[in-house]
Parts: structure tokens; C-alpha cells; sequence
């Protein structure tokens, strides 16, 4: 059997500098991303998780993590495999009087982990397993970016949310201060990217009110997490603000005139609740709007 895939990287160069991305079909009619690095390519699922496996029968670790907090199991236990489960319920066919019948669900009672029964301790993940939520995370992150490259938009948002997901998990339930922080450093580039794939895809429907929208709340997401890290003063030199502010900026001459009356009434909400911060960039979308009504 023939695997040299140096035919394949012959017809497809690698390009220094850039992100040489590209979407192909498969035999079987799927899609597969793939990406021309310089000592080869990397293949990867459109959907689900990036390498296509289905860990304990969920899309990914993320979704056999968060089923485990809400199962409240233990570390280092697994909820019941999902697949396993549907197949069995295929064969044993529903029970009398429904799942389990009417008399039967009285008997049982609550579950161990709910209602007046002792409450299950709060589930942690080791470092171990913490670490395998950020593996995971890394191959979404490869996949994102090459979507976005391709204006993939919509899997982009569905990415860079759930990756968001694994840092809002790894900060409740890391086992230590260490692995609930470790997530953090990423949560400012993932936000910055979802922020801008939600703006491109409402200026690609020409919706330019709804993409300042998503570059206001990504700043806002930004300006919080900043503010929780005891790093405000690091806000306004951050890379991923001021590439969402120029991003914003460029879209304010597309906003019609008529945008006025609506920002001056959201300017006087802004300054009657002290959102200081919100009423001079509103300001300053007004000042904008007037020089453009004046003549030149």
C-alpha cells in the first residue's frame, strides 16, 4: 500500500508567512479542513471533535467533563457511556406504564445526589485531566483559525464558544488554584476571535448595528475579565482591544444618520445608570455621526 503523500504537498507549496488553509471532500462525501505547514499537512474533522473521535461516546472530553458535574461523579470516574446507553434502551424497549411504570418511579425516590439526599461533594478535575481539557482545546484553537480563514464564520462562533466553555469549567472545578487560573491567559484571544467572526458575519448581511453590538459585548466580556484579574490597567494596551476597537471604528461611517436619535437616547440611559465608560464611546459615536451630516 502506497502512503507517500508527497504527491499530495507537490500540487499544494508551502507558503512562508502564511496560513496556507483549504476545505476538501472526501471519498465518502465528508468535509475535512486541512492545513499546508512546511513539513506537511494537518487534516482535520469540520465538525465534532477536530481528530473525529468520540470520547466515551460524547463529541469530546469537554462534554464527558460537563456531564460529570452535572452527574456530580467523583474524579476520575466517567458518566454512563451515551452511545451504549441508546443502544441499550434500543433492545430492552420501554418498560409498562412507561420508563420505568408509575408505581416503580414512587418507590425508587429521589436520587442519591439530589433532592433530600446527602449532597455529592462539588466535582474537581486533577491536573491530569485539566490538561487534557486544554489539549483538546488546542486542537479547536488550530481549527478556528484556519475557519476563520476561510469565512467560515458560523463554526468559528460555534469553536471559540465552546473553548470558552473549557475555560469557564477549568475555573470552577480545577483541583487547584494553579489549574483554575490555567485557562485564563487564553480567554482574552478567544473572546477577541468570537467577538470578530459574530461582527463579520452580521457586516456579511449587512447588518452593521448588530456587528457593533457583538464588538461592544466582546469588549465589555474583555473589560470583565480584566477587571476580575486585578489587571484593569492592562485593558486599554491589550492587542485583542484595540484590533476589536479598529475593527469598530471602521464600521461607525457605515452607520446611517438616522442612528442618531437612538444613541442619544442610549447616552442619556448610559450617563442616568453611571456607565461613564459606555457614554464616551457613545459620545463619541455621535460626534462621528454629525461630522458626517455636515457639508464638506
Amino acid at each position: 500500500m502506497d502512503t507517500d503523500i508527497d504527491p499530495i504537498l507537490d500540487t499544494w507549496p508551502h507558503e512562508p508567512g502564511k496560513l496556507n488553509v483549504r476545505m476538501i471532500q472526501t471519498s465518502d462525501g465528508d468535509q475535512r479542513l486541512q492545513i499546508r505547514l512546511d513539513l506537511g499537512l494537518l487534516q482535520m474533522h469540520v465538525d465534532g471533535r477536530p481528530d473525529g473521535t468520540r470520547p466515551d461516546g460524547f463529541e469530546s472530553l469537554l462534554e464527558v467533563f460537563e456531564a460529570r458535574v452535572d452527574a456530580g461523579v467523583g474524579r476520575g470516574d466517567h458518566p454512563p457511556d451515551r452511545e451504549l446507553d441508546a443502544e441499550a434502551d434500543r433492545e430492552m424497549g420501554p418498560e409498562p406504564g412507561g420508563a420505568l411504570g408509575g408505581e416503580a418511579d414512587a418507590e425508587l425516590g429521589p436520587p442519591e445526589f439530589g433532592g433530600d439526599a446527602e449532597r455529592q461533594p462539588e466535582t474537581t478535575f486533577s491536573p491530569e485531566e485539566c490538561q487534557a481539557l486544554r489539549d483538546e482545546a488546542v486542537q479547536y484553537y488550530h481549527r478556528y483559525l484556519s475557519l476563520l480563514a476561510l469565512e467560515e464564520y458560523e463554526r468559528v462562533i460555534r469553536d471559540t464558544t465552546r473553548n470558552l466553555r473549557v475555560a469557564d469549567l477549568v475555573r470552577r472545578h480545577g483541583e487547584t488554584e494553579q489549574e483554575r487560573a490555567s485557562m485564563e491567559p487564553f480567554r482574552v484571544s478567544i473572546t477577541m476571535m468570537r467577538a470578530r467572526a459574530l461582527a463579520s458575519l452580521a457586516m456579511r448581511d449587512s447588518e452593521t448595528k448588530a456587528a457593533l453590538h457583538a464588538l461592544d459585548e466582546g469588549l465589555e466580556a474583555l473589560h470583565q475579565h480584566f477587571e476580575r484579574q486585578g489587571e484593569i490597567e492592562q485593558y486599554d494596551d491589550a492587542t485583542e482591544v484595540q484590533m476589536l476597537r479598529s475593527m469598530r471604528e471602521a464600521l461607525l461611517p457605515k452607520l446611517p444618520v438616522s442612528q442618531k436619535a437612538e444613541l442619544t437616547e442610549r447616552l442619556e440611559r448610559a450617563l442616568e445608570q453611571e456607565n461613564y465608560r459606555l457614554a464616551a464611546i457613545l459620545r463619541d459615536e455621535l460626534e462621528l455621526i454629525e461630522r458626517r451630516g455636515k457639508p464638506q
